[in-house]
C-alpha cells in the first residue's frame, strides 16, 4: 500500500513518556501504509534519556533523504521540547514542535520540517494522532520566500555565517 502523500517511511522515537503514544502510532500509521521504523526503547524505563533515541531517529531521516528515500520523523516525549532540541542538533534536520493542527501543517508548508515533535503528556492519543497526520500529509509549498529562508538556515548550519 502506498501513501497519498508519498512519505512512506517514518522514523519514530520516544522515551518512557511517549511509549504508549509511540506504540499506537507505529500500529496506526503502519496500517495506513507508512513504513514505520522505531528508534525508541523496547521496554519501559522511567529513568531513560530521550536524546539518543531522538538523535538516532533524526540521523536516520537525514540519511534516508540523502539517499533519495522520502522520509520524515516523529519524536515524542512528555512535552516534546527536549526531543525537538535533540533532533535539531542533527545537521539537516528541521524539527518543529507541533501542538495543534495549524502548527503541524505550517511546519511542513512553510518550513519544510522533516521531523515533528509532540508532547505525549500534552494531548490525548486522538489529538496527537491528528496533529501527526496533519504534519505527514502537508506538502512543502516550495514558495520562493520559504525556500530562501530555509536556504539561509542551511547556509548557517554549513558555514556558521549569518546570511542577510
Amino acid at each position: 500500500m502506498t501513501t497519498s502523500n508519498d512519505f512512506p517511511r517514518v522514523h519514530i522515537a520516544t522515551d518512557h513518556a511517549g511509549m504508549e503514544l509511540s506504540a499506537h502510532l507505529v500500529s496506526y500509521l503502519g496500517a495506513r501504509g507508512y513504513e514505520m521504523i522505531d528508534h525508541g526503547p523496547q521496554t519501559y524505563d522511567a529513568q531513560d534519556d530521550y536524546p539518543s533515541f531522538c538523535i538516532n531517529a533524526a540521523r536516520a531521516v537525514v540519511a534516508d533523504q540523502e539517499a533519495g528515500t522520502r522520509a520524515l520523523g516523529i519524536v515524542l516525549g512528555g512535552s516534546g521540547n527536549g526531543e525537538q532540541i535533540a533532533a535539531n542538533k542533527v545537521r539537516g534536520v528541521r524539527a518543529a514542535l507541533a501542538w495543534n493542527l495549524s502548527t503541524a501543517k505550517l511546519a511542513r508548508e512553510h518550513n519544510d520540517a522533516n521531523v515533528v515533535a509532540v508532547g505525549g503528556r500534552q494531548h490525548s492519543v486522538e489529538e496527537a494522532t491528528a496533529i501527526i497526520e496533519a504534519f505527514l500529509a502537508e506538502p512543502f509549498s516550495n514558495d520562493e520566500r520559504h525556500v530562501r529562508r530555509i536556504g539561509k538556515i542551511a547556509a548557517y548550519e554549513r558555514t556558521g555565517e549569518v546570511v542577510q
